[in-house]
C-alpha cells in the first residue's frame, strides 16, 4: 500500500508542527473540565449489567454476534496485531521481556524448553486491559473499592480470568491518518472524538453494539520519524508526552456501545485536565476492554487491499486468575 499523502502546508513530516489543521479537528471546543468529569461520573455502566458483573461491554458480545462476525470471513487471510514479544531493551522498553531457552537430553536426541517473563502494561507490549486495571478517587469498575480488591497475589473482582473465553466480534478499522492524508497523529493534533464520527460518515460505517474499534494512529510512522524519541515513559523520568486520543473520544466509545478499543497510540498526554486517567477511564466507567500498543499498520493496508474497513477479530488473553491484564496475538480475518 502506497504511504499516506502529505497535505501541502499541512504537515512535514511525523513530528513536524502543524501549520493547518483539517475541518474536522476544529469544528468544536475542547470540552470543559465539567464536561469531562461528565463523561467519566455521569455515564457510567456500573450496575448495567448486574452490580456484581465483572465483565463489562463485553457482555454486548453475544453468542449471535460472535456468529455475525464469523460471516464476515470471506476469503480467510488472517493479519496478527501483535508487536514482537519485547524483548530488546530500548526507548519504548524500560523494562525488557525475559526469555531464557535450556535444552535437555533425551535419549538419543532432546528438547529445549523456554522461560517467559514479563511486565508487559506500559507501551513495548501489545497487551489487553482487565476491568481491575484502573481507577479514579471514587473507584473502580462497578464501584468496587481498589484497596479491598487489588492485593500483592492478584485482583479479586474484575481480573482477566472473566473474559477466558476469548473475544469473537466484529472489528471495525478508523484509519486517522487515511482520512486526514498524513503519515501519523502528532503531539499537536490528538485525535478527537468528533473527528471519529466524521470518519464513520466518510467511509459509510455504522458501529453496532459490542464491535471493536480499532483506531490506527500511525504510530510506526510518527516512531521512524522520531527514532530517538520514546513514544512514551510511563516508567521512566521525564514529562508524560505522547501523541494519541484525546479525553474528548471518552462519549464516542459510550455513545457507540463499544466493547474493545483497540489502539496503536494511546491517551494524549498531558491530559489537559485534574483527572488521573483519558480514555483509559473507559475501563472503569464503562467497562470497555482496552487492546493497548496493538500494531495496526498492517491491518490498515489490508483494510486497504481487501477495499473494507470491517473483520472478524479474535482476542484470546491468558487465563491468569487475578490478573491485571494479558499479553495477546489479537488477529484479524477477513
Amino acid at each position: 500500500m502506497p504511504g499516506p499523502v502529505t497535505m501541502p502546508g499541512q504537515y512535514d513530516r511525523c513530528g513536524g508542527p502543524s501549520r493547518r489543521l483539517g475541518g474536522d479537528m476544529l469544528e468544536r471546543p475542547l470540552p470543559t473540565e465539567e464536561d469531562v468529569r461528565s463523561y467519566i461520573r455521569d455515564r457510567r455502566n456500573w450496575g448495567r449489567w448486574g452490580r456484581n458483573d465483572q465483565v463489562g461491554a463485553l457482555n454486548l458480545v453475544t453468542p449471535a454476534k460472535r456468529v455475525a462476525a464469523a460471516r464476515l470471513v470471506r476469503n480467510g487471510r488472517a493479519v496478527s496485531l501483535s508487536r514482537p514479544f519485547p524483548k530488546e531493551p530500548g526507548p519504548n522498553n524500560a523494562i525488557p521481556a525475559q526469555h531464557y531457552m535450556r535444552t535437555l537430553p533425551r535419549g538419543k536426541g532432546g528438547f529445549a524448553a523456554d522461560y517467559y517473563g514479563i511486565f508487559y502494561h506500559g507501551v513495548a507490549s501489545t497487551h489487553i486491559d482487565a476491568l481491575c486495571h484502573t481507577w479514579d478517587d471514587e473507584a473502580m469498575w462497578n464501584g468496587r473499592d481498589p484497596k479491598q480488591e487489588i492485593t500483592f497475589d492478584g485482583a479479586t473482582f474484575g481480573s482477566i480470568e472473566h473474559w477466558a473465553d476469548g473475544i469473537i466480534t466484529r472489528g471495525v478499522m478508523l484509519d486517522v491518518p487515511r482520512h486526514r492524508s498524513v503519515p501519523c497523529v502528532t503531539q499537536e493534533t490528538p485525535v478527537h472524538g468528533w473527528e471519529l464520527e466524521a470518519i464513520l460518515r466518510a467511509r459509510g460505517i455504522t458501529l453496532e453494539p459490542g464491535d471493536a474499534v480499532s483506531v490506527y494512529c500511525g504510530r510506526e510512522a510518527w516512531q521512524g520519524a522520531n527514532p530517538e524519541r520514546p513514544y512514551s515513559r510511563p516508567f521512566g523520568p521525564g514529562p508524560l508526552e505522547r501523541p494519541g486520543l484525546h479525553v474528548s473520544c471518552l462519549p464516542f466509545l459510550r455513545d457507540h456501545d463499544v466493547s474493545v478499543l483497540v489502539w496503536d497510540m494511546l491517551d494524549h498526554l498531558p491530559i489537559g485536565y485534574d483527572i488521573p486517567w483519558a480514555v483509559h477511564a473507559a475501563l472503569f466507567a464503562y467497562g470497555v476492554a482496552l487492546l493497548d500498543n496493538a500494531l495496526l499498520e498492517p491491518l490498515a493496508r489490508a483494510c486497504v487491499e481487501e477495499g473494507r474497513d470491517e473483520f472478524m477479530l479474535v482476542i484470546a488473553p491468558l487465563k491468569v486468575v487475578g490478573g491485571t491484564g494479558s499479553p495477546a496475538n489479537p488477529i484479524a480475518v477477513f
